[in-house]
């Protein structure tokens, strides 16, 4: 029987939806106007995003102003390495939509659903400083040091975050600080050119990790696939023993 190829890496709905998880720091963008920051986002399975901003920033008003059309506007998310490398952005995520008002009798209500997801301190501030707003949604594009590609918006509604996602920052920093000698042994995966240079990971999802190395020329990154993918800690645990080659490979086998 021929196995199947295993894909070597989360989709883009995928990523952007890992990413719109994990980032907490976010830019919404309107016509004519400064950027403004949000306290939060969540993108939800109807396809739009909830978005909190100050209730007096001017967000807030252009949105009311619309009388229902809305405004086009830009979400721009920010998604940072946990470890300090040379450079620190590993991914940018723009959402594209329009953007609209949330009646205010509806606010507690929609804060409510959205905490019954994601847990959101700024959420406790609605109606008290923090106002939330809809961007119905019309394309995300997600970029990365491998270029930047679109995704369908329904393939971003129905996609689901890596597992992984909440753990991976201190799963990472772990990783560096206490086992220095697994991130040696992943290294003489790297290709030979490769192998001089700072070694860190610089992420982690169900499909494989991937490492930057730091070189005098430029910063390289480095994806290894795991054999098959991953959903729990005991599975991503024995696959990383199995790049790098751990000698007690029978002992992690399911009895």
């Amino acid at each position: 029987m021929t196995r199947a190829k295993t894909r070597p890496g989360p989709s883009t709905a995928e990523r952007i939806r890992s990413a719109c998880a994990r980032s907490r720091d976010a830019v919404l963008a309107l016509p004519a106007s400064d950027p403004v920051p949000t306290t939060m986002h969540h993108l939800r399975t109807c396809g739009d995003v909830v978005i909190g901003v100050g209730s007096g920033s001017h967000a807030v008003t252009t949105a009311w102003s619309s009388g229902g059309h809305g405004v086009p506007a830009v979400l721009e998310l920010t998604d940072y390495t946990p470890l300090p490398l040379r450079e620190q952005v590993r991914s940018l995520v723009w959402l594209r939509g329009t953007i609209h008002p949330v009646a205010p009798n509806a606010q507690r209500a929609l804060a409510s659903e959205v905490a019954g997801e994601t847990a959101y301190e700024s959420l406790l501030d609605v109606g008290h400083g923090t106002t939330l707003l809809r961007l119905r949604l019309a394309s995300a594009v997600a970029a990365d040091a491998t270029g930047a590609e679109p995704v369908d918006v329904d393939e971003l509604r129905l996609a689901t975050p890596d597992p992984f996602w909440e753990f991976e920052s201190a799963w990472l920093r772990h990783l560096c600080d206490d086992h220095s000698e697994v991130i040696d042994l992943l290294a003489r995966r790297l290709p030979a050119n490769l192998r001089h240079g700072r070694v860190r990971p610089l992420a982690i999802d169900r499909y494989g990790i991937t490492l930057r190395v730091e070189a005098p020329d430029a910063d390289h990154d480095v994806r290894l696939p795991f054999g098959e993918p991953v959903d729990d800690f005991a599975a991503l645990s024995r696959a990383v023993r199995i790049l790098v080659g751990c000698p007690f490979l029978n002992g992690l086998r399911n009895r």
